[in-house]
């Protein structure tokens, strides 16, 4: 008996192994407790945090949005909406993070947040003649006219319940 589950463990790790691995790596978070707010995961370049929170509500167990970091911070990239952006590695984006949140009152019950990253092939501005890097406003704003919208790095993030739901 002790070898056929053993077997059948061995068998199930190429399986969960098979799909992207993320570029962070981490344990499972702490678990949260219904009606916490709770900091998911910070993306200070977009200067954006991703909150979630546990309802308690079987129809909607969890709640998932992108709240602005602060009002004064200026974004090096951009936080985009995961159904329109529909990332994915063969468009040129990464698999970046994968949080798993255990539900504090249902501990068979996950919320799992993939976060992808779009990288952005962006250089420096060229050296002026005194050996600076600088952008002026209005070449900027005649360049982005020719050349459309600024090449930014981006960030989308989905949110997945996993396992079994708790009964309420």
């Amino acid at each position: 008996m002790r070898v056929l589950s053993l077997l059948l463990f061995a068998l199930s790790l190429p399986a969960a192994a098979a799909g992207p691995k993320p570029e962070v790596a981490r344990d499972t978070g702490k678990p949260q407790a219904a009606g916490a707010v709770h900091t998911v995961r910070a993306i200070p370049e977009a200067c954006a945090r991703l909150e979630g929170m546990f309802t308690g509500d079987a129809a909607q167990p969890y709640r998932f949005a992108p709240v602005r970091s602060s009002p004064n911070c200026q974004p090096r990239a951009r936080f985009v909406d995961f159904a329109k952006a529909k990332p994915s590695e063969a468009s040129g984006w990464k698999f970046n993070d994968e949080i798993r949140i255990p539900n504090a009152a249902c501990p068979s019950q996950l919320a799992v947040v993939r976060v992808w990253r779009k990288p952005a092939n962006v250089a420096p501005p060229k050296l002026d003649e005194q050996g600076r890097s600088r952008i002026y406003l209005q070449e900027a704003r005649e360049q982005a006219k020719e050349k459309g919208a600024p090449n930014v790095p981006m960030f989308a993030a989905e949110m997945k319940l996993e396992g079994k739901p708790c009964g309420g």
